[in-house]
Formats: structure tokens, sequence, C-alpha cells
């Protein structure tokens, strides 16, 4: 079974066994996680959601990731500024993926 979820503003092909990293969920590790938003499932696609569909995660740990450098500069105003980030992510593993 195939589908496509949604979290965090983005989407995801997963199927079962697909290790995800997205954006942090507030949920323990070793906790599950459902998702209802399901675009597609098998090929059958929604409108804008798969009515009963569902895709059960478990929440494996929870991180950051590499720093982004973001450098700003002005030419000829001697004004600049580096900033870094680390975006905060959730791993999870699929585990099953429910149909109607």
């Amino acid at each position: 079974m195939k589908a496509v979820i949604e979290t965090g503003g983005k989407q995801y092909y997963v199927e079962k066994g697909t290790v995800l990293y997205v954006e942090k969920l507030d949920a323990e590790v070793g906790s599950k996680v459902k998702f209802d938003k399901v675009l597609m499932v098998n090929g059958v696609v929604g409108t804008p959601t798969v009515k009963g569909a569902s895709v059960t995660a478990k929440v494996e740990k929870h991180g950051k990731n590499k720093k982004v450098l973001v450098y700003k500069y002005l030419p000829k105003k001697r004004s600049h500024k580096m900033q870094g980030h680390r975006q905060p992510y959730t791993k999870l593993v699929v585990e099953a993926i429910k149909e109607k």
C-alpha cells in the first residue's frame, strides 16, 4: 500500500516501513502518531482528502537539522549580518496505512 500524506505544510509519499523526517511534532518518543490528511491511497485521489483513510507512524526521535547560514550584505552601506538557523525535526517510521 502506498499513500500521500500532508503534515507541516508538505506532502510525503509513504509506504509501510518508510522513514520520514518531518517538521517537529508534539509527541513523545515511542508514541504513535495518526495522520488523517491522506491525499491519495493506492492511486485513489481524494477531493481534497480520502475520507476514512489514515496513516499511523511511530515517533523514533526528535532532533535538529544541520545549521544553515544566512548572510545579509548591503553594499556601500558597511552593513552585513550573519545568522545561523537549525530547524527542529521529528523522525517517524510508518507502521500502517488504512484505507476506507
